[in-house]
């Protein structure tokens, strides 16, 4: 444990220490809207570490991830905003007051008993001002990803299908809408009811227990590391791909999958 405090304190006066007199430059620069983009790219890291099962990669990248609350919260501490113990007590107090069962005595039996639990207790720390079921979603999440969480809120005021076949016709029928307006030509309802069908399939995903920003990404994954394989097998044979014809692509991007499918 002394080790572990050691090193956080270590960090955080580097950070200070960087954003100082006689620091870098760099890092004096930088906003809490300049880091935003770093934000989002260390956590995508940590996510393809963990993906790789990597652990050595995964200390690394935590520890990159670590760096950018520390970052911000020199900064707000620089401008008099809040400090970094405030941001240590305002996590560790929220996290007692929404395990109850934990430091309070309550009852609660299961996982999902406990996700209901969490969101009243948000909605009473909140006040009556925020009505909605759905409030509270970040608007800037990925598309797919609000969307399971907009379906979860709705579902956990029981707003939601009570069977998959249910959700499966509806993505069926949002097809079905599509290839209409696609047929009509009318751009802009096209893209209305692609939403619709994307929105659908997620829910089906959620339905199901699978994220649909996951699978997705993971699809997008195998799509470039099989593209990669034709690419690099039609320069070895000397042949550009504009030159090569689809159904040589198309063979080796079956190649592709055996060659994964024998790796499982």
């Amino acid at each position: 444990m002394t080790e572990e405090k050691n090193g956080f304190d270590r960090l955080v006066d580097i950070m200070r220490s960087l954003r100082g007199p006689g620091g870098c430059p760099w890092d004096a620069e930088q906003t809490h809207e300049s880091l935003e983009r770093y934000l989002i790219e260390e956590t995508y890291e940590v996510i393809e570490a963990i993906d790789n099962n990597d652990p050595d990669l995964l200390k690394e990248e935590l520890g990159d991830l670590l760096l950018q609350p520390i970052f911000h919260a020199v900064i707000a501490e620089e401008k008099g905003e809040f400090t970094l113990a405030e941001v240590l007590i305002t996590i560790c107090d929220k996290l007692i007051r929404r395990h109850p069962h934990v430091f309070a005595g309550q009852v609660v039996k299961t996982a999902s008993e406990q996700v209901e639990n969490w969101e009243l207790i948000k909605k009473k720390e909140h006040g009556e001002g925020r009505k909605s079921a759905l409030a509270g979603v970040p608007p800037y999440l990925p598309a797919l990803l609000k969307a399971q969480k907009i379906t979860e809120k709705a579902a956990r005021v029981g707003f939601d299908w009570e069977h998959v076949e249910q959700v499966f016709a509806k993505v069926l029928e949002e097809l079905q809408e599509f290839e209409e307006t696609m047929a009509a030509g009318n751009v802009s309802r096209m893209e209305a009811e692609l939403g619709d069908l994307l929105f659908a399939v997620s829910n089906l995903g959620r339905f199901l227990s699978i994220n649909p920003e996951e699978a997705l990404r993971k699809t997008i994954e195998r799509f470039v590391r099989r593209f990669s394989h034709i690419e690099e097998t039609m320069h070895a044979r000397g042949v550009q791909m504009k030159d090569a014809t689809l159904e040589e692509m198309e063979g080796l991007w079956e190649e592709a999958k055996a060659l994964e499918r024998n790796k499982e």
